[in-house]
Protein backbone atom coordinates (compact mmCIF):
# COMPACT_ATOMS: atom_id res chain seq x y z
CA UNK A 1 0.00 0.00 0.00
CA UNK A 2 3.36 2.55 0.36
CA UNK A 3 3.86 2.17 -2.66
CA UNK A 4 0.51 2.67 -4.33
CA UNK A 5 0.57 5.95 -2.20
CA UNK A 6 3.46 7.24 -3.61
CA UNK A 7 3.09 6.34 -7.07
CA UNK A 8 -0.07 8.29 -6.49
CA UNK A 9 0.72 11.55 -4.32
CA UNK A 10 -2.36 13.46 -2.85
CA UNK A 11 -5.08 12.44 -4.44
CA UNK A 12 -5.53 9.61 -2.63
CA UNK A 13 -7.05 12.07 -0.22
CA UNK A 14 -10.32 11.88 -2.20
CA UNK A 15 -13.00 9.54 -1.18
CA UNK A 16 -12.79 5.46 -2.25
CA UNK A 17 -15.53 3.55 -3.57
CA UNK A 18 -15.50 0.86 -1.14
CA UNK A 19 -17.59 -2.70 -3.09
CA UNK A 20 -18.82 -4.48 0.17
CA UNK A 21 -19.29 -8.59 -0.16
CA UNK A 22 -23.42 -7.34 -0.63
CA UNK A 23 -23.03 -4.73 -2.96
CA UNK A 24 -24.70 -5.64 -6.70
CA UNK A 25 -24.63 -2.09 -7.93
CA UNK A 26 -23.15 1.52 -6.83
CA UNK A 27 -23.71 4.92 -8.64
CA UNK A 28 -20.33 6.59 -8.79
CA UNK A 29 -21.55 10.27 -8.68
CA UNK A 30 -20.38 10.61 -4.94
CA UNK A 31 -17.06 9.48 -5.59
CA UNK A 32 -16.15 10.82 -8.57
CA UNK A 33 -14.22 13.65 -9.63
CA UNK A 34 -13.87 15.76 -12.75
CA UNK A 35 -11.35 17.99 -14.54
CA UNK A 36 -12.68 20.25 -17.55
CA UNK A 37 -9.92 20.15 -20.26
CA UNK A 38 -11.38 23.06 -22.66
CA UNK A 39 -8.75 22.35 -25.17
CA UNK A 40 -9.52 18.78 -25.53
CA UNK A 41 -5.73 18.01 -26.28
CA UNK A 42 -4.72 16.38 -22.78
CA UNK A 43 -3.95 12.49 -22.87
CA UNK A 44 -3.74 9.92 -19.89
CA UNK A 45 0.10 11.03 -18.99
CA UNK A 46 -1.58 14.53 -18.39
CA UNK A 47 -4.51 13.24 -16.13
CA UNK A 48 -2.13 11.18 -13.86
CA UNK A 49 -0.26 14.47 -13.21
CA UNK A 50 -3.65 16.07 -12.42
CA UNK A 51 -4.51 13.58 -10.23
CA UNK A 52 -1.13 13.67 -8.39
CA UNK A 53 -1.59 17.73 -7.65
CA UNK A 54 -5.03 17.02 -6.93
CA UNK A 55 -6.47 19.15 -9.78
CA UNK A 56 -9.63 17.14 -10.04
CA UNK A 57 -12.40 18.27 -8.60
CA UNK A 58 -15.89 16.61 -6.81
CA UNK A 59 -18.74 16.86 -9.05
CA UNK A 60 -20.89 20.31 -8.19
CA UNK A 61 -23.88 19.68 -5.92
CA UNK A 62 -22.83 15.49 -6.70
CA UNK A 63 -24.54 16.35 -9.99
CA UNK A 64 -23.14 15.10 -13.07
CA UNK A 65 -24.63 17.53 -15.42
CA UNK A 66 -22.89 20.47 -17.26
CA UNK A 67 -24.67 21.19 -20.55
CA UNK A 68 -23.56 22.08 -23.67
CA UNK A 69 -19.39 22.65 -22.45
CA UNK A 70 -16.73 22.94 -25.29
CA UNK A 71 -13.60 20.51 -25.05
CA UNK A 72 -13.57 17.02 -23.34
CA UNK A 73 -14.06 16.19 -19.69
CA UNK A 74 -12.37 13.77 -17.55
CA UNK A 75 -13.74 11.46 -14.91
CA UNK A 76 -11.52 9.93 -11.81
CA UNK A 77 -12.84 7.66 -9.46
CA UNK A 78 -10.40 5.12 -7.47
CA UNK A 79 -12.25 1.64 -6.19
CA UNK A 80 -11.70 -1.11 -3.74
CA UNK A 81 -13.52 -4.59 -4.52
CA UNK A 82 -13.90 -6.57 -1.49
CA UNK A 83 -16.45 -8.56 -3.06
CA UNK A 84 -13.85 -11.39 -3.88
CA UNK A 85 -17.13 -13.47 -5.43
CA UNK A 86 -17.46 -10.86 -7.89
CA UNK A 87 -14.22 -9.67 -9.81
CA UNK A 88 -15.55 -8.66 -12.76
CA UNK A 89 -18.32 -5.80 -13.05
CA UNK A 90 -20.17 -3.75 -15.39
CA UNK A 91 -19.58 0.55 -15.66
CA UNK A 92 -22.67 1.55 -17.50
CA UNK A 93 -22.67 5.50 -19.12
CA UNK A 94 -26.46 6.27 -18.38
CA UNK A 95 -26.55 8.63 -21.12
CA UNK A 96 -26.92 7.85 -24.65
CA UNK A 97 -25.54 10.42 -26.80
CA UNK A 98 -22.43 10.90 -25.80
CA UNK A 99 -19.74 10.82 -28.91
CA UNK A 100 -16.43 9.74 -27.62
CA UNK A 101 -15.81 7.70 -24.06
CA UNK A 102 -12.09 6.80 -23.72
CA UNK A 103 -11.78 4.51 -20.75
CA UNK A 104 -8.46 4.09 -19.14
CA UNK A 105 -8.28 1.40 -15.97
CA UNK A 106 -5.42 2.14 -14.09
CA UNK A 107 -3.99 -0.80 -11.82
CA UNK A 108 -1.83 -0.54 -8.61
CA UNK A 109 1.21 -2.57 -10.78
CA UNK A 110 0.90 0.74 -13.33
CA UNK A 111 -0.12 -1.26 -16.28
CA UNK A 112 -3.10 0.53 -17.88
CA UNK A 113 -6.26 -0.86 -19.91
CA UNK A 114 -8.06 1.23 -22.77
CA UNK A 115 -11.70 0.76 -23.70
CA UNK A 116 -13.26 3.14 -26.23
CA UNK A 117 -17.25 4.13 -26.40
CA UNK A 118 -19.53 6.34 -27.49
CA UNK A 119 -22.24 6.92 -30.32
CA UNK A 120 -18.83 7.50 -32.54
CA UNK A 121 -18.45 4.28 -32.96
CA UNK A 122 -20.22 1.35 -34.19
CA UNK A 123 -22.75 -0.32 -31.82
CA UNK A 124 -20.92 -3.47 -32.05
CA UNK A 125 -17.88 -2.02 -30.21
CA UNK A 126 -19.81 -2.26 -26.55
CA UNK A 127 -19.10 -4.28 -24.31
CA UNK A 128 -22.67 -5.86 -24.12
CA UNK A 129 -25.80 -4.97 -26.54
CA UNK A 130 -26.87 -2.25 -24.64
CA UNK A 131 -28.63 1.44 -25.72
CA UNK A 132 -25.92 3.04 -23.42
CA UNK A 133 -22.41 3.11 -23.63
CA UNK A 134 -20.90 0.18 -21.30
CA UNK A 135 -17.08 -1.26 -20.41
CA UNK A 136 -16.25 -4.43 -18.66
CA UNK A 137 -14.19 -3.64 -15.63
CA UNK A 138 -11.73 -5.68 -14.12
CA UNK A 139 -11.37 -5.29 -10.29
CA UNK A 140 -8.89 -7.82 -8.62
CA UNK A 141 -10.25 -7.89 -4.66
CA UNK A 142 -8.48 -6.03 -1.82
CA UNK A 143 -6.24 -3.59 -4.58
CA UNK A 144 -7.06 0.06 -5.45
CA UNK A 145 -8.35 0.38 -9.19
CA UNK A 146 -8.00 3.96 -10.99
CA UNK A 147 -10.51 4.83 -13.32
CA UNK A 148 -10.15 7.74 -15.76
CA UNK A 149 -13.17 8.38 -18.42
CA UNK A 150 -12.50 10.94 -21.00
CA UNK A 151 -15.48 11.98 -22.52
CA UNK A 152 -15.86 14.75 -25.24
CA UNK A 153 -19.14 15.08 -26.60
CA UNK A 154 -20.93 18.22 -29.39
CA UNK A 155 -24.14 16.89 -27.35
CA UNK A 156 -24.79 18.20 -23.83
CA UNK A 157 -22.14 16.72 -21.46
CA UNK A 158 -24.09 13.83 -18.92
CA UNK A 159 -21.97 11.55 -17.29
CA UNK A 160 -24.32 9.19 -14.84
CA UNK A 161 -21.98 6.53 -14.46
CA UNK A 162 -23.16 3.11 -12.45
CA UNK A 163 -21.55 -0.40 -11.42
CA UNK A 164 -23.18 -3.06 -11.92
CA UNK A 165 -22.73 -7.38 -10.83
CA UNK A 166 -23.70 -9.21 -14.09
CA UNK A 167 -26.53 -9.93 -12.43
CA UNK A 168 -27.76 -6.94 -11.14
CA UNK A 169 -27.28 -5.74 -14.68
CA UNK A 170 -29.18 -8.52 -15.80
CA UNK A 171 -32.18 -7.72 -13.38
CA UNK A 172 -32.43 -3.83 -14.45
CA UNK A 173 -31.88 -4.84 -18.29
CA UNK A 174 -35.15 -6.50 -17.82
CA UNK A 175 -37.03 -3.80 -15.92
CA UNK A 176 -35.98 -1.17 -18.28
CA UNK A 177 -37.10 -3.32 -21.21
CA UNK A 178 -40.34 -3.87 -19.17
CA UNK A 179 -41.14 -0.24 -18.82
CA UNK A 180 -39.57 0.54 -22.32
CA UNK A 181 -42.09 -2.16 -23.95
CA UNK A 182 -45.30 -0.64 -21.50
CA UNK A 183 -44.48 2.68 -22.61
CA UNK A 184 -43.88 1.97 -26.82
CA UNK A 185 -46.94 -0.24 -26.64
CA UNK A 186 -49.35 2.53 -25.38
CA UNK A 187 -47.81 4.22 -28.47
CA UNK A 188 -48.50 1.35 -30.69
CA UNK A 189 -51.94 1.17 -29.03
CA UNK A 190 -53.13 5.22 -29.46
CA UNK A 191 -51.23 4.73 -33.21
CA UNK A 192 -53.45 1.83 -34.10
CA UNK A 193 -56.68 3.54 -32.21
CA UNK A 194 -56.09 6.33 -34.09
CA UNK A 195 -55.40 5.04 -37.38
CA UNK A 196 -58.56 3.52 -37.09
CA UNK A 197 -60.47 6.65 -36.56
CA UNK A 198 -58.77 8.22 -38.87
CA UNK A 199 -59.58 5.61 -41.92
CA UNK A 200 -63.65 5.76 -40.34
CA UNK A 201 -63.97 9.51 -40.47
CA UNK A 202 -61.03 10.92 -42.95
CA UNK A 203 -60.69 13.68 -40.39
CA UNK A 204 -56.93 15.65 -40.78
CA UNK A 205 -56.50 15.78 -37.56
CA UNK A 206 -56.52 11.99 -37.07
CA UNK A 207 -54.17 12.11 -40.20
CA UNK A 208 -51.37 15.24 -38.29
CA UNK A 209 -52.08 13.22 -34.90
CA UNK A 210 -50.38 10.30 -36.22
CA UNK A 211 -47.90 11.85 -38.30
CA UNK A 212 -46.58 13.67 -34.38
CA UNK A 213 -47.13 10.30 -32.86
CA UNK A 214 -45.24 8.76 -35.30
CA UNK A 215 -42.21 11.09 -34.96
CA UNK A 216 -42.47 11.79 -31.38
CA UNK A 217 -42.01 7.70 -31.21
CA UNK A 218 -38.80 8.27 -33.40
CA UNK A 219 -37.55 10.95 -31.28
CA UNK A 220 -37.83 8.90 -27.81
CA UNK A 221 -36.07 5.87 -29.72
CA UNK A 222 -32.99 7.84 -30.74
CA UNK A 223 -32.81 10.38 -27.00
CA UNK A 224 -32.84 7.12 -25.74
CA UNK A 225 -30.27 5.18 -27.76
CA UNK A 226 -32.35 2.72 -29.27
CA UNK A 227 -32.32 4.05 -32.43
CA UNK A 228 -28.61 3.09 -32.79
CA UNK A 229 -29.08 -0.37 -31.50
CA UNK A 230 -32.01 -1.23 -33.46
CA UNK A 231 -32.17 0.65 -36.76
CA UNK A 232 -28.71 2.31 -37.57
CA UNK A 233 -26.17 0.36 -35.51
CA UNK A 234 -23.11 1.04 -38.54
CA UNK A 235 -24.24 4.10 -38.67
CA UNK A 236 -22.22 6.43 -36.08
CA UNK A 237 -22.88 9.84 -38.35
CA UNK A 238 -26.91 8.99 -38.39
CA UNK A 239 -26.95 8.61 -34.74
CA UNK A 240 -25.94 12.30 -34.08
CA UNK A 241 -28.30 13.73 -37.33
CA UNK A 242 -31.13 11.23 -36.47
CA UNK A 243 -31.67 13.40 -32.87
CA UNK A 244 -32.35 16.97 -34.62
CA UNK A 245 -33.78 15.51 -38.02
CA UNK A 246 -36.58 13.69 -35.71
CA UNK A 247 -36.90 16.75 -33.54
CA UNK A 248 -37.80 18.73 -36.38
CA UNK A 249 -39.92 16.31 -37.78
CA UNK A 250 -42.06 16.09 -34.50
CA UNK A 251 -42.45 19.72 -34.03
CA UNK A 252 -43.51 20.07 -37.68
CA UNK A 253 -46.17 17.51 -37.41
CA UNK A 254 -47.58 18.95 -33.79
CA UNK A 255 -47.56 22.62 -35.53
CA UNK A 256 -49.78 21.32 -38.19
CA UNK A 257 -51.99 19.04 -35.88
CA UNK A 258 -52.68 22.04 -33.79
CA UNK A 259 -53.62 24.23 -37.03
CA UNK A 260 -56.17 21.63 -37.87
CA UNK A 261 -57.40 20.57 -34.58
CA UNK A 262 -58.21 24.31 -33.29
CA UNK A 263 -58.78 25.64 -36.57
CA UNK A 264 -56.74 28.62 -36.73
CA UNK A 265 -57.67 29.68 -40.09
CA UNK A 266 -60.81 30.35 -39.33
CA UNK A 267 -60.43 31.17 -35.58
CA UNK A 268 -57.06 32.92 -35.17
CA UNK A 269 -55.69 34.11 -38.91
CA UNK A 270 -52.59 35.61 -37.06
CA UNK A 271 -51.99 33.00 -34.99
CA UNK A 272 -52.44 30.63 -38.16
CA UNK A 273 -49.73 32.31 -39.95
CA UNK A 274 -47.01 32.27 -37.26
CA UNK A 275 -47.67 28.32 -37.07
CA UNK A 276 -47.18 28.50 -40.48
CA UNK A 277 -43.64 30.38 -40.52
CA UNK A 278 -43.11 27.82 -37.51
CA UNK A 279 -43.31 25.02 -39.64
CA UNK A 280 -41.02 26.52 -42.25
CA UNK A 281 -38.57 27.07 -39.51
CA UNK A 282 -38.47 23.64 -38.18
CA UNK A 283 -38.01 22.25 -42.16
CA UNK A 284 -34.91 25.00 -42.98
CA UNK A 285 -33.55 23.48 -39.20
CA UNK A 286 -33.95 19.77 -40.39
CA UNK A 287 -32.21 20.65 -43.65
CA UNK A 288 -29.87 22.45 -41.79
CA UNK A 289 -28.79 19.81 -39.43
CA UNK A 290 -27.93 17.62 -41.90
CA UNK A 291 -24.95 20.22 -42.82
CA UNK A 292 -24.16 22.18 -39.19
CA UNK A 293 -22.16 20.62 -36.51
CA UNK A 294 -23.87 18.53 -34.17
CA UNK A 295 -22.91 20.79 -31.15
CA UNK A 296 -24.29 23.89 -33.26
CA UNK A 297 -27.40 22.56 -34.53
CA UNK A 298 -28.20 20.60 -30.73
CA UNK A 299 -28.60 23.56 -28.35
CA UNK A 300 -30.61 25.26 -31.07
CA UNK A 301 -33.30 22.56 -31.62
CA UNK A 302 -33.56 22.05 -27.86
CA UNK A 303 -34.24 25.70 -27.29
CA UNK A 304 -36.67 25.52 -30.10
CA UNK A 305 -39.17 22.77 -29.02
CA UNK A 306 -39.35 24.48 -25.49
CA UNK A 307 -40.62 27.49 -27.43
CA UNK A 308 -42.98 25.67 -30.10
CA UNK A 309 -44.40 24.18 -27.03
CA UNK A 310 -45.41 27.06 -25.48
CA UNK A 311 -46.71 28.63 -28.71
CA UNK A 312 -48.73 25.36 -28.73
CA UNK A 313 -50.21 26.71 -25.21
CA UNK A 314 -50.28 30.38 -26.09
CA UNK A 315 -52.20 29.43 -28.98
CA UNK A 316 -54.74 27.14 -26.95
CA UNK A 317 -55.38 29.76 -24.15
CA UNK A 318 -56.69 32.52 -27.28
CA UNK A 319 -58.73 29.54 -28.79
CA UNK A 320 -60.32 28.18 -25.29
CA UNK A 321 -60.90 32.16 -25.01
CA UNK A 322 -63.07 32.37 -27.94
CA UNK A 323 -64.99 29.57 -26.82
CA UNK A 324 -63.69 26.72 -28.56
CA UNK A 325 -64.40 24.09 -25.72
CA UNK A 326 -62.10 21.07 -27.14
CA UNK A 327 -59.25 23.80 -26.86
CA UNK A 328 -59.15 22.92 -22.80
CA UNK A 329 -58.42 19.70 -23.20
CA UNK A 330 -55.81 20.04 -25.70
CA UNK A 331 -54.41 23.15 -23.24
CA UNK A 332 -54.11 20.62 -20.66
CA UNK A 333 -52.35 17.97 -22.72
CA UNK A 334 -49.77 20.47 -24.13
CA UNK A 335 -49.27 21.89 -20.65
CA UNK A 336 -48.03 17.94 -19.36
CA UNK A 337 -46.18 17.96 -22.38
CA UNK A 338 -44.40 20.97 -21.87
CA UNK A 339 -43.47 20.34 -18.55
CA UNK A 340 -41.96 17.24 -19.18
CA UNK A 341 -39.81 18.60 -22.52
CA UNK A 342 -38.89 21.64 -19.99
CA UNK A 343 -37.29 19.06 -17.31
CA UNK A 344 -35.55 17.53 -20.39
CA UNK A 345 -34.34 20.66 -21.67
CA UNK A 346 -33.19 21.68 -18.23
CA UNK A 347 -31.14 18.47 -17.58
CA UNK A 348 -29.71 19.07 -20.79
CA UNK A 349 -28.48 22.47 -20.01
CA UNK A 350 -27.41 21.46 -16.59
CA UNK A 351 -30.14 23.41 -15.08
CA UNK A 352 -32.10 20.55 -13.09
CA UNK A 353 -30.42 16.93 -11.75
CA UNK A 354 -31.18 14.00 -13.08
CA UNK A 355 -33.59 11.72 -11.20
CA UNK A 356 -36.58 9.65 -11.93
CA UNK A 357 -38.79 12.42 -12.46
CA UNK A 358 -36.66 14.95 -14.62
CA UNK A 359 -35.44 11.80 -17.37
CA UNK A 360 -38.20 10.14 -17.86
CA UNK A 361 -39.99 13.85 -17.43
CA UNK A 362 -40.53 13.73 -21.51
CA UNK A 363 -41.59 9.99 -21.41
CA UNK A 364 -44.04 10.71 -18.73
CA UNK A 365 -45.30 13.76 -20.43
CA UNK A 366 -45.76 12.70 -23.40
CA UNK A 367 -47.58 9.58 -22.72
CA UNK A 368 -50.02 11.69 -20.89
CA UNK A 369 -50.21 14.59 -23.93
CA UNK A 370 -51.08 11.66 -26.17
CA UNK A 371 -54.06 10.03 -23.99
CA UNK A 372 -55.34 13.41 -23.43
CA UNK A 373 -54.86 14.40 -26.97
CA UNK A 374 -56.73 11.50 -27.52
CA UNK A 375 -59.21 12.39 -25.80
CA UNK A 376 -59.92 15.75 -26.80
CA UNK A 377 -59.67 14.61 -30.39
CA UNK A 378 -63.15 12.18 -29.70
CA UNK A 379 -64.11 15.72 -27.69
CA UNK A 380 -63.90 17.64 -30.87
CA UNK A 381 -65.24 15.00 -32.81
CA UNK A 382 -68.37 15.10 -30.23
CA UNK A 383 -68.48 18.95 -31.04
CA UNK A 384 -68.64 18.36 -34.44
CA UNK A 385 -71.16 15.82 -33.87
CA UNK A 386 -73.32 18.11 -31.89
CA UNK A 387 -73.28 20.86 -34.80
CA UNK A 388 -75.03 17.69 -37.46
CA UNK A 389 -77.00 16.17 -35.68
CA UNK A 390 -79.04 15.27 -39.03
CA UNK A 391 -76.08 13.10 -40.07
CA UNK A 392 -75.06 11.67 -36.63
CA UNK A 393 -79.09 10.04 -36.26
CA UNK A 394 -78.86 8.67 -39.99
CA UNK A 395 -74.96 7.11 -39.20
CA UNK A 396 -75.47 6.24 -35.84
CA UNK A 397 -75.95 2.35 -36.32
CA UNK A 398 -72.89 2.49 -38.78
CA UNK A 399 -70.94 4.15 -36.06
CA UNK A 400 -71.77 2.27 -33.30
CA UNK A 401 -70.59 -1.06 -35.47
CA UNK A 402 -67.32 0.80 -36.34
CA UNK A 403 -67.05 1.76 -32.47
CA UNK A 404 -66.90 -2.03 -31.83
CA UNK A 405 -64.57 -2.41 -34.47
CA UNK A 406 -62.13 0.13 -33.07
CA UNK A 407 -62.63 -1.77 -29.69
CA UNK A 408 -61.48 -4.57 -30.83
CA UNK A 409 -58.46 -3.50 -32.44
CA UNK A 410 -57.70 -1.65 -29.16
CA UNK A 411 -58.17 -4.96 -27.45
CA UNK A 412 -56.15 -6.82 -30.04
CA UNK A 413 -53.12 -4.21 -29.44
CA UNK A 414 -53.23 -4.92 -25.78
CA UNK A 415 -53.50 -8.91 -26.07
CA UNK A 416 -49.72 -8.23 -28.21
CA UNK A 417 -48.78 -6.22 -25.23
CA UNK A 418 -49.53 -9.53 -22.96
CA UNK A 419 -47.82 -11.46 -25.73
CA UNK A 420 -44.37 -9.34 -25.21
CA UNK A 421 -44.66 -9.53 -21.62
CA UNK A 422 -45.18 -13.47 -21.75
CA UNK A 423 -42.05 -13.52 -24.27
CA UNK A 424 -40.00 -11.61 -21.84
CA UNK A 425 -40.95 -13.57 -19.41
CA UNK A 426 -39.77 -16.74 -20.92
CA UNK A 427 -35.95 -14.49 -22.12
CA UNK A 428 -35.68 -14.51 -17.86
CA UNK A 429 -35.45 -18.27 -17.83
CA UNK A 430 -32.75 -18.51 -20.87
CA UNK A 431 -29.08 -18.12 -20.24
CA UNK A 432 -27.96 -14.89 -22.04
CA UNK A 433 -25.00 -16.47 -24.13
CA UNK A 434 -26.20 -20.23 -24.81
CA UNK A 435 -29.51 -19.51 -25.32
CA UNK A 436 -30.28 -22.57 -23.15
CA UNK A 437 -32.68 -22.77 -19.93
CA UNK A 438 -30.98 -21.31 -16.75
CA UNK A 439 -30.36 -22.94 -13.53
CA UNK A 440 -33.31 -21.90 -11.91
CA UNK A 441 -36.00 -22.88 -15.02
CA UNK A 442 -34.11 -26.58 -14.67
CA UNK A 443 -34.78 -26.87 -11.09
CA UNK A 444 -38.31 -26.29 -11.62
CA UNK A 445 -38.61 -28.36 -14.92
CA UNK A 446 -36.81 -30.92 -12.92
CA UNK A 447 -39.26 -31.20 -9.79
CA UNK A 448 -42.23 -31.74 -12.29
CA UNK A 449 -39.98 -34.35 -14.32
CA UNK A 450 -39.44 -36.15 -10.84
CA UNK A 451 -43.11 -35.62 -9.67
CA UNK A 452 -44.62 -37.09 -12.87
CA UNK A 453 -42.02 -40.08 -12.95
CA UNK A 454 -42.98 -41.10 -9.23
CA UNK A 455 -46.58 -40.77 -10.25
CA UNK A 456 -46.52 -43.11 -13.07
CA UNK A 457 -43.57 -45.63 -12.15
CA UNK A 458 -41.21 -44.36 -14.83
CA UNK A 459 -37.33 -44.32 -14.65
CA UNK A 460 -35.64 -40.87 -15.10
CA UNK A 461 -31.68 -39.84 -15.18
CA UNK A 462 -29.10 -37.36 -14.75
CA UNK A 463 -26.45 -36.24 -16.50
CA UNK A 464 -24.04 -33.84 -15.14
CA UNK A 465 -21.35 -32.79 -18.25
CA UNK A 466 -18.93 -30.65 -17.89
CA UNK A 467 -16.15 -29.45 -20.37
CA UNK A 468 -12.61 -30.82 -19.54
CA UNK A 469 -9.40 -27.55 -19.70
CA UNK A 470 -12.13 -25.28 -20.77
CA UNK A 471 -9.94 -22.22 -18.47
CA UNK A 472 -7.22 -23.12 -20.76
CA UNK A 473 -9.20 -22.47 -23.99
CA UNK A 474 -10.16 -18.82 -22.14
CA UNK A 475 -6.48 -18.73 -21.32
CA UNK A 476 -4.95 -19.61 -24.60
CA UNK A 477 -7.07 -17.94 -27.03
CA UNK A 478 -9.50 -15.45 -25.06
CA UNK A 479 -13.08 -15.01 -23.78
CA UNK A 480 -14.43 -14.51 -26.96
CA UNK A 481 -13.37 -17.76 -28.19
CA UNK A 482 -14.66 -19.70 -24.72
CA UNK A 483 -18.08 -17.94 -25.60
CA UNK A 484 -18.09 -19.44 -29.21
CA UNK A 485 -16.96 -22.71 -27.45
CA UNK A 486 -19.99 -22.26 -24.96
CA UNK A 487 -22.28 -21.48 -27.77
CA UNK A 488 -21.18 -24.31 -30.13
CA UNK A 489 -21.52 -27.05 -27.05
CA UNK A 490 -24.96 -25.68 -26.20
CA UNK A 491 -25.86 -26.47 -30.30
CA UNK A 492 -24.46 -29.71 -30.13
CA UNK A 493 -26.18 -31.21 -26.90
CA UNK A 494 -29.09 -29.72 -28.15
CA UNK A 495 -29.24 -31.32 -31.40
CA UNK A 496 -27.92 -34.84 -29.90
CA UNK A 497 -30.80 -34.74 -26.94
CA UNK A 498 -33.58 -34.07 -29.50
CA UNK A 499 -34.80 -37.21 -30.00
CA UNK A 500 -35.24 -37.64 -26.07
CA UNK A 501 -37.40 -35.00 -24.57
CA UNK A 502 -34.57 -34.25 -22.58
CA UNK A 503 -34.75 -31.13 -20.51
CA UNK A 504 -31.35 -29.41 -20.82
CA UNK A 505 -29.92 -26.35 -18.96
CA UNK A 506 -26.67 -24.03 -18.52
CA UNK A 507 -26.25 -25.22 -14.85
CA UNK A 508 -23.16 -22.67 -14.59
CA UNK A 509 -19.54 -21.65 -16.25
CA UNK A 510 -18.65 -24.98 -18.86
CA UNK A 511 -20.77 -26.77 -16.98
CA UNK A 512 -24.05 -28.44 -18.29
CA UNK A 513 -26.80 -30.50 -16.87
CA UNK A 514 -29.64 -32.67 -18.35
CA UNK A 515 -32.75 -34.67 -17.19
CA UNK A 516 -33.87 -37.51 -19.22
CA UNK A 517 -37.50 -38.80 -18.59
CA UNK A 518 -38.39 -42.35 -19.12
CA UNK A 519 -34.64 -43.71 -19.26
CA UNK A 520 -32.91 -45.83 -16.73
CA UNK A 521 -28.96 -45.96 -15.82
CA UNK A 522 -28.49 -48.48 -19.02
CA UNK A 523 -30.46 -46.24 -21.39
CA UNK A 524 -28.92 -42.95 -19.56
CA UNK A 525 -24.77 -44.25 -19.72
CA UNK A 526 -25.60 -45.26 -23.36
CA UNK A 527 -26.75 -41.09 -24.19
CA UNK A 528 -24.03 -39.80 -22.08
CA UNK A 529 -21.17 -41.83 -24.44
CA UNK A 530 -22.88 -40.49 -27.52
CA UNK A 531 -23.11 -37.04 -26.10
CA UNK A 532 -19.10 -37.25 -25.00
CA UNK A 533 -18.46 -38.89 -28.58
CA UNK A 534 -20.31 -36.04 -30.49
CA UNK A 535 -18.38 -33.50 -28.67
CA UNK A 536 -14.81 -34.78 -29.01
CA UNK A 537 -15.90 -35.78 -32.98
CA UNK A 538 -16.72 -32.16 -34.08
CA UNK A 539 -14.57 -29.83 -32.94
CA UNK A 540 -15.51 -26.37 -32.08
CA UNK A 541 -14.90 -23.89 -35.12
CA UNK A 542 -14.22 -19.75 -34.44
CA UNK A 543 -12.99 -18.20 -37.12
CA UNK A 544 -10.39 -19.78 -38.58
CA UNK A 545 -9.44 -21.95 -35.47
CA UNK A 546 -10.47 -25.56 -35.08
CA UNK A 547 -10.43 -26.77 -31.07
CA UNK A 548 -11.69 -29.51 -29.96
CA UNK A 549 -14.11 -29.92 -26.84
CA UNK A 550 -13.95 -33.06 -24.39
CA UNK A 551 -16.28 -33.64 -21.57
CA UNK A 552 -16.59 -35.73 -18.75
CA UNK A 553 -20.14 -36.69 -17.60
CA UNK A 554 -21.44 -38.04 -14.61
CA UNK A 555 -24.82 -40.52 -14.63
CA UNK A 556 -27.17 -40.98 -11.80
CA UNK A 557 -30.52 -42.95 -12.42
CA UNK A 558 -33.16 -42.07 -9.86
CA UNK A 559 -35.45 -45.12 -8.52
CA UNK A 560 -38.87 -43.84 -7.76
CA UNK A 561 -39.04 -45.38 -4.84
CA UNK A 562 -37.42 -42.92 -3.05
CA UNK A 563 -38.50 -39.25 -1.54
CA UNK A 564 -35.24 -37.55 -1.87
CA UNK A 565 -35.59 -34.19 -2.97
CA UNK A 566 -33.63 -32.24 -5.60
CA UNK A 567 -30.55 -31.57 -4.67
CA UNK A 568 -29.31 -34.78 -3.20
CA UNK A 569 -29.89 -36.27 -7.01
CA UNK A 570 -27.86 -33.57 -8.03
CA UNK A 571 -24.93 -34.03 -5.55
CA UNK A 572 -24.79 -37.90 -6.73
CA UNK A 573 -24.81 -36.60 -10.40
CA UNK A 574 -21.83 -34.40 -9.32
CA UNK A 575 -19.73 -36.91 -7.61
CA UNK A 576 -20.49 -39.32 -10.64
CA UNK A 577 -18.80 -36.37 -12.68
CA UNK A 578 -15.80 -35.76 -10.22
CA UNK A 579 -15.51 -39.28 -10.69
CA UNK A 580 -14.84 -38.90 -14.67
CA UNK A 581 -12.93 -36.31 -13.64
CA UNK A 582 -10.45 -38.56 -11.38
CA UNK A 583 -10.17 -40.85 -14.32
CA UNK A 584 -8.48 -39.07 -16.92
CA UNK A 585 -11.64 -36.63 -18.03
CA UNK A 586 -13.34 -37.13 -21.70
CA UNK A 587 -15.16 -40.41 -19.77
CA UNK A 588 -18.63 -41.29 -18.40
CA UNK A 589 -19.09 -42.40 -15.03
CA UNK A 590 -22.10 -43.35 -13.04
CA UNK A 591 -23.18 -43.01 -9.52
CA UNK A 592 -24.08 -46.04 -7.30
CA UNK A 593 -27.54 -47.06 -6.62
CA UNK A 594 -29.73 -44.23 -4.42
CA UNK A 595 -30.14 -44.99 -0.84
CA UNK A 596 -33.54 -46.54 0.04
Amino acid sequence: MSLWLLVTGPAQAQSTLQLDRDATQQSLAQYTRYYHDVSATADLDTALQWQKHDRFAPLPAGRNEFGFQPGAFWFHTRIINHNDAEPRWLLVQNFALSDRIDLYIRYPDGHVVHQTGGDSLPFRTRSVPYRHPNFWLDLPAAHPVDVFMRVHSQNSMQVPLTLYTPIAFAEMLRDAQLGIGLYYGILVALFFYNLALWLILRDASYAWYLFHLSAFGLVLFTLNGLGFQYLWPDLPWLADKSVPLSICLSQIGVQQFTRVFLGLRERWPMGDRTSLALIVFFILLALASAALPYRVISPVTTTSVLLSVAWIVAVSIVVLRRGYAPARLFLLAWAMFLLGTAMFAAIAFGVLPKNFFTEYGVQIGSALEMLLLSVALGQRYAALRSENDRIVRESRDLLEHKVEQRTAELRSALGQLEDAHARLRESSQRDGLTGLHNRSYFRDGFETLLRQAREHGRPLSLLMIDLDNFKQINDRHGHLIGDDCLRWTARTLGQALRAHEALLARFGGEEFVVALPGLDMKAATRVAEDLRQHLRDLPCRSGELSIVITASIGVHAITTVTRSGIDPLLQLADQALYRAKADGRDCVRTSEAEPA
